[in-house]
């Protein structure tokens, strides 16, 4: 099994051993040299862990600058919403999918109720905006008294400098800033500030220990062994910075060029026979006034130049940077979708997609399915609500409804969608889900409706075919270049 080895030791000795010396194999990373050109470039490169790396000092000052720019930078306030609204949109709908369907429909409108009683839909987009200017938040699963409902469970969010241990001698080798972990890596307490340290009233430093299965904690796991997050824009703030700091320069060069209606100058040579003149005097000017110059002098107006016609460029490739540490295409960064053809929009979409399902995904995870089991903690303990015939609470199959996305041509995913019902390469559930909605519910709805229509003798208009067939076919032809490129 090691003959290999074996030999390659024996020759090496063999090697030395009459006196001819052992070839080694070094390799050489371009990457890993350090020279003049590129030592400042690498200074601040180290081998910190995720969590030293993310000292709470640290994570203060992106958080801190993180906020400032969204605060006052309209492109950075635009990406942060445009990423809570396609992420959450008007928030996730719960199916069960037990075997009992009267009592999965039951649960699933007690369910929703509760959700629009705490105003889940809007703490999930507030969450999501937080994570991406913050690099965490933390909800707290707490009673609320005055709540409509039966069931009393509410969702109390936390900032994240509101987590931390200020008593140093409560934290061990197993604690990072606020959070106890057991031996396996698990949070096992969270202690959470009583008031938030930017109160203008923040005196206390008194603050509360709870166990983990009451906190619910949500970041991006970038690195193995990292416990608390940082910002998503993090790397897009030195550029937003940019984007302001060359949007106010080119604004100020405009409005200095404004100032000056005009400069007086002359072509003769120093000491010429030019009438003298104070230099930088300025000269008040009347409207619509034929003027005279003194002898030797010329006027001449400032032309505008800015802003430069770079600006736009600027902006444009600017912008796409920032977006890409977010996996967001530049029109909806930007908001303008104006150089865009349909193929290029779609092929720019499917990775922004594909990484909205992906966050979905995991916030179904981290998030959801925590509450949707600290909701049936609490529905067990009402009365009639849940049956007693339907197993255990934790071998309920469910899953989560999110608003679908638009299409950019309806008519055309219409008949695609047509096209797939027909040869059953799809199912109704499948499509409904795409955009978002229970498959059942809306079937029976639908079902209503016809026998509505029925009963007051209206006729059902049948789907008609493109009355374009070449705008089809361009069509085609553009989806087949996008799968192209």
């Amino acid at each position: 099994m090691f003959g290999w080895l074996s030999n390659l030791i024996l020759n090496r000795k063999a090697a030395t051993a009459i006196g001819r010396p052992a070839r080694v194999v070094r390799a050489r990373y371009d990457a890993a040299v350090t020279n003049h050109d590129n030592r400042r470039h690498w200074a601040g490169a180290d081998g910190l862990s995720a969590n030293a790396a993310n000292s709470p000092e640290v994570r203060r000052v992106l958080r801190n600058r993180s906020r400032y720019e969204v605060a006052n930078n309209s492109y950075a306030r635009g990406i942060v919403l445009t990423l809570a609204n396609d992420a959450i949109g008007t928030g996730p709908r719960l199916q069960l999918l037990t075997e009992n369907a009267e009592f999965n429909r039951r649960i699933e409108r007690e369910f929703a109720v509760w959700s629009n009683a705490v105003g889940l839909a809007e703490k999930l987009r507030t969450m999501r905006m937080a994570r991406a200017q913050d690099g965490e938040v933390f909800a707290v699963l707490t009673s609320n008294g005055r709540l409509a409902t039966a069931i009393q469970l509410d969702l109390r969010l936390v900032e994240a400098e509101q987590v931390c241990t200020p008593d140093l001698t409560a934290l061990n080798s197993n604690a990072v800033d606020g959070i106890v972990f057991d031996g396996q890596g698990n949070p096992r307490e969270y202690h959470i500030l009583k008031s938030h340290p930017g109160e203008s009233v923040h005196k206390s430093r008194d603050y509360d220990r709870l166990l983990a299965e009451a906190v619910i904690h949500w970041f991006r796991t970038d690195r193995p062994g990292q416990a608390r997050g940082i910002p998503d824009i993090m790397p897009a703030l030195p550029l937003f910075a940019q984007l302001r700091r060359f949007t106010l320069a080119v604004l100020a060069a405009a409005e200095t060029a404004a100032d000056f209606a005009g400069i007086l100058y002359t072509d003769s040579p120093a000491n010429g026979e030019a009438d003298s003149a104070e230099p930088f005097e300025p000269i008040e000017l009347e409207q619509r006034a034929l003027l005279t110059m003194p002898g030797g002098w010329k006027m001449s107006q400032l032309e505008a130049e800015q802003p430069a016609t770079t600006y736009g460029e600027f902006k444009h490739e600017i912008l796409n940077e920032i977006a890409r540490c977010l996996n967001m295409p530049f029109n909806i960064a930007a908001g303008n979708s104006s150089g865009y053809n349909y193929a290029s929009g779609r092929l720019d979409h499917q990775t922004y997609f594909k990484s909205i399902r992906v966050e979905q995904a995991h916030l179904e995870t981290v998030v959801l399915d925590r509450v949707l089991a600290a909701w049936f903690d609490e529905a067990v303990l009402i009365p009639g609500l849940l049956p007693l015939d339907v197993g255990p609470i934790a071998e309920w199959p469910h899953q989560w409804f999110w608003d679908g996305h638009e299409h950019v041509d309806p008519a055309k995913e219409a008949n695609a969608q047509a096209t797939r019902l027909a040869n059953h390469t799809t199912t109704l559930a499948d499509e409904f889900a795409r955009r978002g909605q229970d498959w059942e519910t809306q079937l029976r709805q639908r079902a209503k409706e016809m026998s509505l229509i029925s009963e007051l003798g209206l006729a059902v208009a049948d789907a008609q075919p493109p009355d374009n067939p070449e705008e089809e076919s361009d069509d085609q032809t553009e989806d087949e270049a996008a799968r192209a490129a």
